[in-house]
């Protein structure tokens, strides 16, 4: 149906900020916030009732999985055409999505179309791993947006922490490596699903699986990955600001 990969371009599960952020920050963070709902209600929804109405019209196990697979692609795809999520890790899950599509539509096995959103993931999952342990963490770019919110003091502490603080690169890795340990898990679960329970049940189960998936991320990483890095970013800002009130008072 679909993976999680294609939903977690921008994931993040953050705390409140120490201090109230300017209403520009409040409403780039209620846009980012609806950027990433509106594709899990697209990417989750609309799959699992086309396909059970596709079924209730007659139409074929293998048939109705590659109808409902086609909204979500086209989602994805059409975001990247339009630069909203111009970034490697949206680029990836277009390539590995179109890629598996073509593939399980050419074979033309049920099983193979329910299998091929893990392969999705585990792709995604070990190049956000690769990246992470390169010291080039692919998710930053999704959870940034999160945690700057428009604000540009905020924007400026994020990139003096990411060039010099050892403290909040380790959080940008641990983000980065909570996502992908979750999307190489999911597609091990999804895999074994696909080929050992039935195509029915595994329709509505892999969608279970990958709530679940994504959930468990959210939260895991937000709590060792962005919660420490929103903090030091406010650190920075206050400090930041102590040193220029510092200045104008000499």
């Amino acid at each position: 149906m679909t993976s999680p990969a294609a939903t977690a371009t921008a994931p993040a599960a953050v705390a409140p900020a120490a201090a109230a952020p300017a209403a520009d920050g409040r409403s780039t963070r209620r846009g980012a916030m609806l950027d990433n709902v509106l594709p899990l209600l697209v990417d989750v929804g609309v799959p699992l009732a086309s396909y059970y109405v596709l079924k209730a019209t007659g139409m074929g196990t293998f048939a109705a999985l590659a109808w409902s697979s086609v909204l979500p692609a086209v989602r994805t795809a059409w975001s990247v055409l339009r630069g909203q999520r111009l970034n490697g890790l949206a680029a990836l899950i277009v390539t590995v999505n179109a890629v598996s599509l073509l593939t399980s539509l050419v074979v033309g096995d049920p099983r193979l179309m329910l299998a091929k959103d893990s392969g999705v993931s585990s792709v995604v999952g070990i190049v956000v791993l690769v990246t992470a342990l390169k010291g080039q963490p692919m998710m930053s770019a999704g959870v940034r947006p999160w945690l700057v919110g428009g604000d540009a003091a905020k924007a400026a502490a994020w990139q003096r922490l990411s060039a010099g603080s050892a403290a909040f690169r380790r959080a940008e890795t641990r983000f980065s490596v909570v996502w992908g340990v979750a999307l190489l898990g999911e597609c091990v679960v999804r895999a074994v699903g696909a080929y050992t329970v039935p195509v029915e049940t595994m329709v509505w189960l892999g969608t279970v699986i990958m709530v679940v998936t994504l959930v468990s991320a959210f939260l895991v990483s937000g709590r060792v990955g962005a919660v420490p890095m929103q903090r030091m970013i406010a650190e920075a800002v206050c400090a930041e600001k102590a040193a220029k009130a510092g200045t104008a008072a000499r």
